[in-house]
């Protein structure tokens, strides 16, 4: 569970929050969510899919990391061992919130004093003995600040698929050098045969609007399912 307050210097003038990664802090997920201005760095490491919420049937992407539940194939003792973490990941513990009335939201910052990464002791202030942000906290606001404009951004992107009906379920299943099998149900791919059957004002529409390099970024991104199955196969032996 979650426990989310709005940030303040006065309640977390002592809260701290370790940035190293590990099962105990959390780390251990199969996926986290991405967005398309996100897609050139998360491509060169993981793969990137579709799922579709059950309550409200909007659908979203995501990087995989495992092909189980709480599994992470990209975290080993040394910590994440990636050359780019995600930034649905590297946010945590912070959250960006609104207040106010509906025609007049504004931004707030909040922070889940639940997480695993909470401290009152060890890792990084949030505000100096000023009550002024740290430079930990301002860069973290910058990346929540880039978050949201992404997440805005892939409204439009996932409107786009779905009018053009460009994502289809995709199952794997995969027998590792032990005899295991592994099965990934439940994701959503984009459709090649057609994504290339789109006329050109389409494709020039979708340009304009920067969503045509984040679908093949997406594209490329399935070559990285063998890499994920590669670790598994170390990781079974």
């Amino acid at each position: 569970m979650s426990n989310f307050e709005v940030l303040n210097p006065t309640t977390h003038k002592n809260t701290c929050v370790m940035t190293e990664r590990s099962e105990a802090l959390g780390d251990n997920v199969q996926y986290a969510l991405t967005f398309p201005l996100e897609f050139r760095n998360i491509q060169s490491c993981y793969p990137i899919f579709f799922s579709k919420s059950g309550e409200t049937g909007e659908f979203f992407p995501l990087a995989l990391f495992g092909f189980e539940q709480n599994e992470n194939l990209f975290l080993d003792d040394s910590g994440w061992n990636a050359t780019y973490t995600p930034m649905m990941v590297e946010r945590q513990p912070f959250l960006i919130g609104y207040q106010g009335p509906d025609d007049d939201l504004k931004p707030i910052v909040s922070i889940d004093m639940d997480s695993p990464k909470i401290s009152q002791e060890n890792g990084q202030n949030l505000f100096d003995k000023h009550s002024q942000p740290t430079e930990f906290l301002k860069n973290m606001m910058i990346k929540l600040e880039s978050l949201h404009h992404g997440h805005e951004h892939n409204k439009g992107f996932i409107t786009a698929l779905t009018v053009e009906d460009l994502l289809e379920p995709f199952t794997l299943e995969i027998t590792l050098d032990n005899g295991s099998t592994n099965q990934l149900i439940g994701f959503y791919t984009i459709n090649e045969n057609k994504l290339l059957q789109l006329d050109g004002p389409t494709l020039a529409d979708f340009n304009s609007k920067g969503y045509l390099q984040p679908i093949y970024m997406a594209v490329a991104s399935y070559a990285r399912i063998r890499a994920l199955i590669d670790k598994k196969n170390i990781l079974s032996k």
